[in-house]
């Protein structure tokens, strides 16, 4: 299975910026661990600040034929132009989220993209990641 994770702004910090919420393992770290977890799938990263380039991402997903985990960060409380790049790609999308967006901020607990995708997984850190994995790997069974 082709995979690519999609991170949007301000995850790029991961690690370093508020590491109560977020952890103190980067992406860079990350990412070959879960490529080693899950050998069997190839699994490509990408991250952007740039709204236009994440959907740019979504829309190269399609034509690759590429499920995806996106964290759209703050993106997924305000972007409607990424929840009908999701609706759009007609690809299996999963909806991460780091950190538990429910017991946050009231602006949070409104995601734009979620209704566009298949799941949403929220609140288990990094491990949001691999069990997005996981939740793709029964989609395809």
């Amino acid at each position: 299975m082709k995979i690519t994770i999609v991170n949007g702004p301000n995850l790029n910090l991961t690690g370093h910026r508020q590491p109560e919420i977020y952890g103190t393992e980067t992406f860079e770290n990350y990412i070959p661990t879960l490529q080693q977890m899950f050998p069997q799938h190839d699994i490509e990263y990408f991250q952007s600040n740039i709204e236009g380039e994440l959907i740019n991402t979504l829309h190269e997903c399609k034509k690759n034929g590429r499920m995806v985990l996106l964290n759209a960060g703050g993106y997924s409380h305000t972007s409607v132009a990424l929840r009908d790049a999701v609706s759009a790609i007609d690809l299996p999308v999963i909806e991460i989220h780091m950190s538990q967006v429910a017991a946050r901020e009231e602006f949070r607990r409104t995601s734009f993209i979620g209704a566009a995708c298949v799941g949403t997984i929220t609140g288990f850190g990094l491990d949001s990641y691999r069990l997005g994995i996981l939740a793709l790997e029964s989609l395809s069974e």
